[in-house]
């Protein structure tokens, strides 16, 4: 006879059931109040070089540990603002513990892990531990078409092109309806989709963001690691699931060794509910509020200037910077971050990073002459640092051992003329720690642009059981050294940049103030990558650059400075060499942006022409707020309107003002009360950008 029990939120329920003969499953969820029974799948799904799946596949679902694993027990615990759930669960040789949580300002979202350890006297080779594994579907028979109306949606990224989001049925090429009239069809089918990162690029080129929708419920998760990851989708004969994981062997040539006794954590997986992917994406804002590390900078964030993007391009000299420090402060910017080369003597700043002591030839006087006139300006002083790589022209090339360093067969790994640190190493932690903290000590540097160019590669072999188990010590330990970086300074605002945005998890941004968004330097490809953004991380960290130049004309000004605006405010550019008027507009801007801040760290984001377009000549990101909305709005050519589907506000009466620029003329706009549309109508130029209030 099943057993069962319910767990969740006010908003969230799961219901869970098993038996003698199957283990724990989610077989239901109550959302609002109303009950959903979901296809029933096991809930932990393992696979070891001792067991594979059944049938046989390729998939970190359908194993068959999985499916022996029995219930034991499990506990309900509070601490504080989060409710855990721990479901134990054993099989000969084994136990499985997976832990939920939620957290009482994010009630449609659960975060997941499993811990698995080896028991009795067996050795464990574990070759992928799921962090989630749920159907999504209603309970179905092989005689339904289980698939039908549900829809992926998913991210790609590229360097210049990050957050290209796409929405496409499940059931088509990718998922066909097999046969079910014959012998073999008593078995599930054993294809999936599957979506991998390898290395150390956790964004590189798909995100561990992404979502299912149907017409009345929809899922979004994200994969918390700065790692390799896998989320996978799959039917068998009687319904959908998808399942969430770190490392495995198949993706990322992980393994490890589990001794009697030992035990290993998976990284951690958030699943979040909502009636569409929107309001999913809504719940999993919530969640990241709740879930981030508290630092003051989470409600103040100061609004950066940084004098790398299409200004310095990593030259700067006090010669050069001294006008940008005057400039940016009369612009009002309250943070001024040297970006990089700043180290340099040698006149190439890439392959001489590492050491992170300062250039004496770009600064005659010294750096600290240059900080002193940022403080002296009345902004917090920053630099940029990559901290988890060695040029291979750096005296600290040679001054650490080689154990310090990612390597393979004895050998450092070498991509693009830097060797890689590896944290797991006291020597190349006491490294960073000792330079982190003489910057802040000894030129007050308040602010830190940890950027990280190069990926290398699967990982490591050095002290682990393989390649991918070494780097995922090594993720950790650089987790580990972050906390460690703001325990000892807690004020130190940290912007997190990969190449732009090649590393934009949760996993780091739970712990960093912020994120690049990209490294785009053409100002018109910059609008629905700033758009897409927060479907990936917070409004708030989303740092989107705002660069306007001298040679642009007033609408190219106030698009480039659009861009920014419905996030954390991040400028650059020739302020020195702009005109009185390009200034004031610049000055605008950077004073609404610090009216907004209230606004953007509690909005919710929706995009009202649909997911952002890579190509499409409008592009729209709102926020939406108790009272009101944000909504930046940029055109890109013809036509010269568009039409904004607004359904939360349908029914209600809506105004329109402008936000930023209100020194050009005022975009005309139609509200289409009954149908929830509002038309924006632009002026003349075909490049141009609004940011709107509606107040409804």
């Amino acid at each position: 006879m099943a057993e069962q029990f319910s767990w969740g939120s006010g908003r969230l329920e799961f219901a869970f059931a098993w038996d003698a003969d199957s283990p724990v499953r989610v077989v239901g969820l109550t959302r609002g109040g109303t009950a959903i029974p979901v296809h029933a799948v096991p809930l932990v799904e393992i696979t070891t070089a001792g067991t594979g799946n059944s049938p046989g596949a390729d998939r970190i679902s359908h194993t068959q540990l999985g499916l022996a694993l029995r219930y034991a027990s499990h506990t309900e615990a509070r601490d504080g603002a989060v409710r855990t759930l721990a479901i134990r669960q054993t099989a000969p040789g084994v136990e499985a513990v997976i832990t939920l949580e939620l957290f009482d300002a994010a009630e449609s979202a659960v975060r997941s892990r499993v811990e698995v350890r080896a028991t009795e006297d067996q050795t464990l080779v574990l070759r992928s531990v799921a962090s989630w594994n749920a159907g999504f579907t209603r309970p179905g028979t092989v005689d339904e078409d289980n698939l039908a109306g549900w829809h992926r949606v998913q991210g790609v990224s590229d360097w210049f092109g990050e957050g290209r989001w796409s929405r496409t049925p499940l059931r088509g090429i990718d998922f066909p309806r097999l046969s079910t009239q014959f012998a073999h069809s008593t078995h599930d089918p054993r294809g999936y989709y599957s979506i991998t990162s390898d290395g150390t690029w956790s964004t590189g080129r798909h995100l561990p963001v992404a979502g299912l929708e149907a017409d009345d419920l929809a899922f979004a998760w994200q994969i918390e690691h700065n790692g390799a990851w896998r989320w996978e989708l799959g039917e068998d004969l009687h319904g959908g699931y998808f399942a969430l994981s770190g490392p495995t062997d198949m993706d990322s040539s992980w393994t490890r060794v589990l001794r009697p006794g030992e035990a290993f954590a998976s990284v951690p997986a958030t699943v979040a509910l909502g009636r569409d992917f929107t309001e999913a994406i809504a719940a999993l804002t919530d969640f990241r509020r709740a879930a981030r590390r508290p630092h003051p900078d989470n409600a103040a964030m100061p609004v950066v200037f940084n004098d790398y993007m299409n200004t310095l391009l990593g030259d700067p000299t006090t010669e050069k910077l001294l006008p940008l420090i005057t400039t940016a402060a009369e612009v009002g910017a309250e943070i001024f971050c040297i970006d990089a080369g700043w180290y340099d003597d040698g006149g190439d700043w890439w392959p001489s990073v590492g050491e992170w002591q300062p250039s004496t030839t770009r600064f005659p006087g010294g750096l600290g002459e240059v900080i002193d006139a940022i403080r002296d300006a009345g902004m917090v002083p920053g630099l940029w640092v990559e901290p988890e790589v060695v040029g291979v022209l750096s005296p600290m090339a040679h001054k650490l051992p080689d154990e310090a360093f990612l390597q393979r067969h004895g050998q450092r790994l070498v991509e693009h003329h830097r060797y890689h640190l590896d944290l797991r190493h006291p020597a190349a932690i006491a490294h960073l720690d000792g330079v982190v903290d003489r910057l802040v000590n000894d030129f007050g540097v308040g602010f830190f642009k940890f950027d990280y160019n190069v990926n290398p590669g699967p990982g490591t072999d050095l002290d682990a059981d393989s390649v991918g188990d070494g780097l995922l010590g090594h993720n950790r330990a650089h987790l580990a050294w972050l906390d460690g970086v703001l325990d000892r300074h807690p004020g130190l605002v940290i912007e997190n940049c990969s190449s732009g945005a090649m590393r934009m998890d949760f996993a780091v941004l739970s712990r960093l103030a912020m994120q690049s968004t990209s490294d785009q330097q053409e100002f018109t490809k910059y609008p629905p990558i700033a758009a897409a953004a927060p479907i990936s991380l917070l409004p708030e960290q989303a740092a989107s650059w705002a660069y306007p130049q001298p040679e642009m004309n007033a609408e190219e000004v106030a698009f480039c400075l659009v861009t920014g605006l419905l996030g954390r405010f991040y400028v650059s550019g020739h302020l020195n060499r702009m005109t009185p008027e390009q200034r004031a507009t610049v000055a605008e801007a950077v004073a609404t942006a610090k009216t907004l801040r209230g606004d953007i760290a509690s909005g919710h984001p929706y995009w009202p022409n649909g997911l952002p377009d890579w190509t499409q000549p409008w592009v729209a990101l709102g926020l939406r707020g108790p009272s009101d909305d944000l909504l930046s709005v940029w055109r890109r050519g013809e036509p010269a309107s568009t039409e904004l589907r607004l359904p939360h506000l349908a029914g209600r009466d809506l105004t329109v003002t402008t936000v930023f620029p209100t020194g050009l003329p005022e975009w005309k706009t139609d509200w289409d009360k009954q149908t929830g549309t509002l038309t924006v109508q632009a002026g003349d130029a075909e490049t141009a950008a609004r940011t709107l209030r509606l107040r409804y």
